[in-house]
């Protein structure tokens, strides 16, 4: 059987952000991490600086304040490696609309390109290999298919968010191989 991550190169991303509206809120962290086809994996992680306040309520769900932002680079200075990070390979995402959304929206407001390449939702993904669960909600899944803990990394991080997201994106194409064989 074929290893999943030779059907990649994969880049698995998560975005934390001020708020849910991809034009009137900005990025606070970035995590992403490539796997090639050879199996091999790199990491994208920063912190964002959105240059304005981050709401209270948008803190208390993912634990990022201005004062962890104040000296982290902007979008404008990151947004370009991010997409030399990701080149060439599938944009992966848990509810990747919303992830996109924002990134596209960065980049454009910064007069970067416009990610332009293919992408892939790990919830529709899941809903193929996986029909009938009660919720494809992260947090759900990371019980259900008993996901690594990697809590020292802060649910609702983009960290570990990307982990767990990265674990069932294997075990949705693991599947999805073994129903080809």
């Amino acid at each position: 059987m074929k290893n999943w991550f030779e059907c990649g190169p994969f880049t698995v991303f998560d975005l934390e952000t001020t708020g849910m509206s991809p034009t009137c809120d900005r990025i606070v962290e970035i995590g992403a991490v490539r796997i090639d086809a050879d199996g091999s994996r790199r990491e994208f992680k920063t912190l964002v600086n959105p240059r304005r306040p981050i709401p209270r309520s948008s803190t208390m769900i993912h634990h990022i304040d201005d004062e962890m932002v104040a000296d982290a680079p902007t979008f404008a200075e990151i947004g370009r490696d991010f997409l030399d990070f990701a080149a060439d390979s599938i944009l992966v995402g848990h509810n990747v609309r919303f992830d996109l959304g924002f990134l596209q929206e960065s980049l454009n407001r910064e007069a970067l390109p416009l990610w332009g390449g293919k992408t892939m939702d790990t919830i529709k993904l899941l809903q193929k290999t996986h029909p009938g669960l009660i919720s494809y909600r992260l947090q759900y899944l990371r019980g259900i298919f008993q996901l690594d803990d990697v809590s020292e990394l802060g649910a609702h991080r983009a960290g570990a968010d990307v982990e767990w997201t990265v674990q069932l994106l294997a075990i949705a194409l693991e599947r999805l191989l073994k129903n080809r064989e």
